[in-house]
């Protein structure tokens, strides 16, 4: 069972989440009668009811919900991008929103560096949310150093409003002691940052930091993940929103050329005879595992069976609970041969057949 909806993050919006959220589980129910008894249907139900009467989950949503349920696990997730209501029983969870969520074509992360603090953010073009560093991972220069500081003689003193922006003063060797320890500091973010927020989630980097405090910061920094370009701005002087607004004028034209690469290589590849847009085509492609890439169209469902033998698909009705979005069965086959799957905006897809296979051979 996955069940998906839009969500709100405050007042007076989330108050209405949970009421929409009880409808599309009863239309859950009405398909998974058609097949279960109605008291096997109420047990697999069951965590589903149990999450919508949860207060303190539905004050805490973001901008979706991606719910699954199955004989054995139950699990829920808030997204920072809005989905559109979808509910689906079938023999496998409908996961193709959550691949265009978590594939990092226009997601991004921004560390923000002063003298004295980093905080970590992950956004899209919509939202930027503060990202819980790692256990691991100092949030402070003190943190970092604690008794082995060398700089301590030295001032301090807090600038703007936010948490955390702290400039450490000196003169002479107190100076450059100052210098010494940022630059610890920073190789020790740096190292922890690349290992367990970088590499991990493959998202590009974006620096916000004052002139200064980012070219320290490059000097020393290993991390592939890093773009080019800065933010020249302290994060904590800064509305959240105009942060966000800042970084995605950074990542916007590198996600349009990525989408217009692949639309390129896509027609180039079908010129070639190898890919296509035809869904039959590309269903006994993948089945066979020839398939390295596909584009899928984010906004469309083809309701469907698939033979995972032949490759032979059937069209229809997306309330029978052997039936699942053909477009999404297929996404996940080809993740699973170790292809590539790109969930593109209806707008960006280079087809109007909802998919864009390249095959390996």
């Amino acid at each position: 069972m996955s069940l998906f909806q839009p969500t709100h993050r405050h007042h007076p919006g989330n108050q209405q989440d949970p009421i929409r959220f009880r409808n599309l589980v009863k239309r859950l129910d009405v398909s998974l009668r058609r097949q279960y008894s109605a008291e096997a249907a109420d047990a697999l139900l069951a965590p589903f009811h149990a999450l919508g009467r949860d207060h303190t989950f539905w004050n805490r949503t973001l901008e979706g919900l991606a719910v699954f349920g199955a004989h054995d696990r139950f699990e829920a997730y808030c997204l920072q991008r809005p989905v559109a209501e979808f509910v689906v029983a079938a023999d496998s969870f409908h996961v193709k929103p959550v691949i265009r969520f978590l594939q990092s074509a226009d997601r991004y992360q921004v560390l923000g560096v002063s003298g004295g603090a980093v905080r970590l953010f992950e956004g899209t073009r919509d939202v930027l949310d503060e990202v819980e560093l790692a256990p691991d991972v100092p949030r402070t220069l003190t943190e970092a150093l604690g008794a082995e500081r060398t700089a301590s003689h030295v001032g301090m003193r807090s600038l703007g409003p936010g948490r955390g922006h702290v400039v450490y003063h000196g003169r002479g060797a107190a100076k450059n002691n100052v210098h010494s320890d940022l630059e610890r500091f920073f190789r020790i973010v740096d190292r922890g940052v690349r290992a367990r927020h970088s590499q991990p989630s493959g998202l590009p980097l974006l620096l916000a930091a004052l002139r200064e405090h980012e070219a320290m910061f490059r000097g020393i920094s290993h991390n592939p993940f890093l773009v080019p370009q800065s933010i020249d701005i302290s994060p904590d002087t800064v509305a959240p929103d105009e942060l966000r607004a800042r970084a995605w004028d950074v990542i916007a034209p590198g996600y349009a050329k990525r989408l217009h690469a692949l639309a390129d290589e896509f027609r180039e590849a079908e010129a070639r005879g190898r890919g296509t847009r035809a869904l039959h085509d590309a269903a006994v492609a993948v089945t066979s595992g020839r398939v390295a890439q596909m584009l899928v169209d984010a906004d469309r469902q083809i309701p469907g069976r698939l033979d995972g033998t032949t490759g032979r698909v059937s069209l229809a009705a997306l309330d029978d609970p052997d039936v699942d979005d053909l477009l999404d069965d297929l996404s996940e086959r080809v993740l699973s041969a170790k292809g590539q799957v790109v969930v593109v905006p209806h707008a960006q897809m280079p087809t109007d057949s909802g998919l864009a296979a390249i095959y390996r051979y």
